[in-house]
């Protein structure tokens, strides 16, 4: 775990209203992953900077326990151009703690390492945590993954 400095960053993908309330967000956020992959959306993101995959959470109505937005979006250059179906937001970056986690994604490393994040006594500050999909990610079955988390 440590503590990183994030720029501010612009992003444009898909998004989802969701909730952690009754496993609701693990079959929303599997659901958005299929449609990424089977709509191509990786291919679909106009002014993308690179192929890193950011799951994002933002737009908290709380905590953790209440209802956000979930989005898998891609970093741009600028949202001058945002294809139907699809959402753009711009974030200001600050404070987080990073953490990595390596394993398996067919196994639940994602759900598993956040149970481990919210077991964790940190100053969460709810404006936009995020995993980076990026190039140690693309083999699912031993794949690692940077966990950010916004902090005070």
């Amino acid at each position: 775990m440590e503590n990183v400095k994030i720029e501010p960053f612009q992003v444009i993908g898909i998004a989802v209203r969701t909730t952690n309330e009754n496993e609701q967000a693990a079959k929303d956020i599997a659901q958005l992953w299929d449609r990424f992959m089977s709509e191509n959306i990786l291919d679909a993101i106009p002014n993308k900077i690179d192929n890193t995959v950011y799951s994002l959470y933002t737009d908290y109505e709380g905590d953790h326990t209440q209802p956000y937005t979930a989005m898998l979006a891609c970093r741009v250059s600028q949202l001058d151009i945002i294809p139907d179906g699809m959402v753009g937001k711009s974030f200001s970056g600050g404070n987080y703690v990073k953490i990595t986690a390596k394993g398996d994604l067919t196994k639940g490393l994602i759900v598993n390492e956040w149970s481990k994040i919210f077991e964790l006594n940190l100053e969460r500050v709810y404006t936009a945590d995020f995993e980076a999909f990026g190039e140690k990610a693309r083999n699912p079955k031993d794949a690692e993954i940077d966990f950010f988390i916004a902090v005070k």
